[in-house]
Order: C-alpha cells, then sequence, then structure tokens
C-alpha cells in the first residue's frame, strides 16, 4: 500500500503530460504522415544502392527495410525528450520551487517524459500500418521478439539518461541546446539508426560498437532482424545494463552537484 501510495503522484504526472501531449493533435498526424513518406525514402534508398552493390553478408535488401522500418518506428518513442524540462525550468525558475516540493525531482522528469513518450508509442500502430503499404517487414520469432522488447525497453532509459545529462548542463550554462545538438546528431550516426553498425569497417567497427549509441538502437535492431545470434544476446544485453548503470551512477551524481548550484537566468 505505502509503495502504490509513493508512485501515485508519479503515476498522476505520466496522465498529465500524455494529455498535455495529445492536446497537439495536428503534430500528431504529421509525425505520422512524416515517417511514412521516410519509410518510403528509405525504401527507395536502399533498394537503389543494393542495386549498385553485393549485399552485405547476413542482410539482404528485404532484411535492410524491415532494419531501417523498425528504426524509424523506434524513433518515434527515443526521439522524443522526455526531460527538456530541466531547461524550461530553469529559464523560468520554477526549478527551484519544484526542489521544495515533497516530491523526486528526477522522478517526475521521467513520469512527465514516459506520459509524453506513451502517446508517441500509440502512433507506432497506423504508422506501422500505412507502413504496410510500401513495405514488407519481416516478424522475428517471439522469442526474439522478447529479447527485442527488453533491448528496446534498456535503449530508452539508456537514451532518457543521457538526454538528462545533456540537459542537465543547464544548470551551469542555463542553455543546453548546443550541446545536445551535438549528442544527438552524434547518436544519429553511431547509433545504428540510419547505418547498421555492422557496415563500419573492422576498427572504426569495434569502435562504434563500443560507444553507448549503440545501446540505444543497434543492439535491439541487430537482434530483431537475426544479424545477432542467440548466443550473443545475454552479452549484448549486458553490455546495455553496463552502460544504463554508468550513466544511472553519473546521472546521480550530477543532479546532486546540480541541486547545490542551481542558476536561473535573470536571477
Amino acid at each position: 500500500m505505502n509503495f502504490s501510495r509513493a508512485f501515485a503522484p508519479y503515476l498522476e504526472f505520466a496522465k498529465k503530460a500524455f494529455a498535455r501531449e495529445a492536446t497537439y493533435r495536428i503534430e500528431v498526424f504529421s509525425e505520422i504522415g512524416s515517417l511514412v513518406l521516410r519509410v518510403y525514402l528509405v525504401r527507395s534508398l536502399w533498394t537503389a544502392l543494393y542495386l549498385q552493390n553485393a549485399a552485405p553478408i547476413n542482410l539482404p535488401l528485404h532484411a535492410m527495410i524491415t532494419y531501417a522500418t523498425v528504426a524509424l518506428l523506434m524513433s518515434l518513442i527515443l526521439e522524443v525528450d522526455g526531460t527538456r524540462l530541466i531547461r524550461d525550468k530553469i529559464r523560468d525558475g520554477s526549478i527551484a520551487t519544484d526542489l521544495m516540493k515533497p516530491i523526486s525531482v528526477p522522478f517526475y522528469l521521467f513520469s512527465d517524459g514516459f506520459g509524453r513518450t506513451a502517446l508517441h508509442a500509440f502512433t507506432i500502430i497506423p504508422s506501422l500500418l500505412l507502413a504496410l503499404l510500401l513495405v514488407r517487414i519481416d516478424v522475428p520469432p517471439v522469442p526474439v521478439l522478447l529479447w527485442f522488447s527488453l533491448s528496446f525497453a534498456i535503449g530508452y532509459c539508456v537514451n532518457f539518461l543521457l538526454n538528462f545529462l545533456m540537459n542537465a548542463v543547464a544548470f551551469w550554462t542555463i542553455e543546453s541546446f548546443a550541446a545536445q545538438l551535438i549528442v544527438r546528431w552524434t547518436s544519429d550516426l553511431l547509433s545504428g539508426s540510419i547505418i547498421p553498425l555492422t557496415f563500419f569497417p573492422s576498427f572504426l567497427g569495434r569502435l562504434v560498437f563500443a560507444l553507448p549509441f549503440a545501446a540505444i538502437y543497434s543492439t535491439p535492431l541487430l537482434i530483431y532482424v537475426g544479424v545477432a545470434s542467440p548466443a550473443d544476446y545475454t552479452r549484448m544485453v549486458g553490455v546495455q545494463l553496463a552502460w544504463l548503470a554508468l550513466f544511472g551512477v553519473i546521472s546521480y551524481a550530477t543532479w546532486r552537484a546540480a541541486e547545490r548550484r542551481i542558476v536561473v537566468q535573470g536571477g
């Protein structure tokens, strides 16, 4: 009973964020339309590239189109910045008031971000149905889907903490948009969301797989399309969990330092 009572406020925060995000219906519909257009473009792009070049080992054209389409569907959730509130609250000074409330502000931010993300998760269904009019998506066996879901959930948490750290920079700089933009571009290139990391050659390939960005997109996607063998699932998910734990420790230390140094623009 005490446990459910303790988390009840955060559930309400998530519900309010969901309702707030749902008010922008035009944005939601345009997001679905944009995704379908991107599915068409990536299908055309990879089809043209495969016609001119030999198919990579273990990744034929239909698997590559599946990979790219699932990556776009994942982006509906992963591209939502659930911790943007930090930057906004530092600008208007309300972060100081939040810190005086009997709640955990990081959990509040996570709840708010989760509520916003939940709405975008619902758009996956119509987006997928429309995408199926353009492409054929391979569906792996149920055990693989379960591993993919677990890996995707961990990747979501890694991505959340990465955004959290980038937005927490605003405690020292007031504005964190530039730093976050650089990290986002780097993540888009090195996470496997655009190009499978298996395409990178030798040393460069080992390097990008060693970076935390691979834990966000590449690991769940390689599991989904069957490039990763079942024998590697535990190791790959273990690497994701290691990055999650490391970012969790860094986020905790950063937040404790930020609580002691609140810099509000204009005050």
